[in-house]
């Protein structure tokens, strides 16, 4: 036992930043850039120079992950214990 507290269900016990790093597929087509993450397949970015293309397909990316972790929770069991992991 680690002698750290257990979270109530439901709460968030140690709220961090998750930092992942994820693969981008980039390519240009015509006067766009355009990626998409092998890891996260219903995300994608555009954008008229390379950096905007990145940082638009990190912003879907971040709307997947929090899409994917509120309908987990929401279809979590009653009484489930959850926490936070860093990975």
């Amino acid at each position: 036992m680690s002698g750290l507290p257990i979270a109530p269900p439901c709460q968030v016990l140690y709220p961090v930043a998750m930092r992942n790093r994820y693969s981008a597929i980039v390519q240009r087509d015509g006067k766009w850039f355009v990626a998409f993450c092998p890891e996260v397949p219903e995300a994608n970015g555009q954008g008229k120079t390379r950096e905007e293309c990145l940082q638009s397909l990190a912003a879907a990316i971040e709307l997947v992950v929090d899409y994917r972790r509120e309908q987990g929770l929401a279809n979590a069991p009653r009484g489930a214990e959850q926490t936070s992991i860093l990975v």
